[in-house]
């Protein structure tokens, strides 16, 4: 009897305002959909976000809202539709991934939501462009993802075509990121997959998208 093909390691990068506990439960159906095929290794970005109600009490830094950089010099606000002066915590940020990278890996694949997305591009990008920080993974999986917006970031790391297969998953609905936005980081890849579904800004993970993500897995279990 043949042996079960070892799981896909995919570390997956929450996006902005997430903590890494909220996120691995937000995408508990797409871990039971991926059952059996791939392991998911969930990170956070290394900024902690401060929550609006401090009578909330303090919590853990699985718990604690965090980002992995912002858009204002001083303030702890992002904004993925406008281009900032800066990317300010963008290199801790970058340090994070190449640790847990190095911790983790070999990776199969990359997962990122939201921003976390856009960061997952931009290291694959960079892994392309010879960082060592970065080893490519064989596959990598955008949702709601936009191009990371900063004249010290886009050439030429986003400009050049990133020769990595690449799943999109697009909200018709997503009101935080545009379809248009999920749709220009999508042209960064060649020979992108794109799923697009009705809902708004989450991973979907019912009947018609777990199949895509099956199809589009399978092709490096084999």
């Amino acid at each position: 009897m043949s042996e079960s093909p070892p799981l896909l390691r995919i570390l997956c990068l929450a996006g902005f305002r997430q903590s890494e506990r909220g996120f691995r439960e937000k995408t508990g159906s797409l871990r039971k959909a991926l059952r059996g095929r791939a392991e998911l290794l969930y990170l956070s970005g290394p900024h902690p976000i401060p929550e609006a109600d401090p009578a909330a009490g303090p919590c853990t830094p699985e718990e604690e809202p965090r980002g992995w950089w912002f858009s204002e010099p001083e303030g702890t606000g992002f904004s993925a539709l406008e281009e900032p002066a800066e990317c300010r915590g963008l290199e801790e940020a970058l340090a994070v991934v190449g640790q847990a990278m190095a911790k983790y890996g070999p990776l199969d694949g990359l997962l990122g939501f939201s921003q976390g997305a856009a960061l997952a591009a931009l290291v694959c990008a960079l892994g392309q462009a010879g960082d060592p920080r970065f080893p490519l993974p064989r596959f990598v999986i955008l949702v709601s993802g936009f191009q990371p917006r900063s004249p010290k970031l886009t050439p030429p790391f986003l400009q050049a075509p990133v020769l990595l297969p690449s799943l999109h998953v697009l909200g018709e609905t997503d009101k935080v990121i545009p379809t248009q936005e999920s749709l220009e980081l999508a042209g960064c890849f060649p020979g992108a997959v794109t799923l697009h579904h009705p809902g708004g800004h989450f991973i979907p993970a019912a009947s018609p998208q777990r199949q895509v993500y099956l199809k589009f897995l399978d092709q490096f279990t084999k």
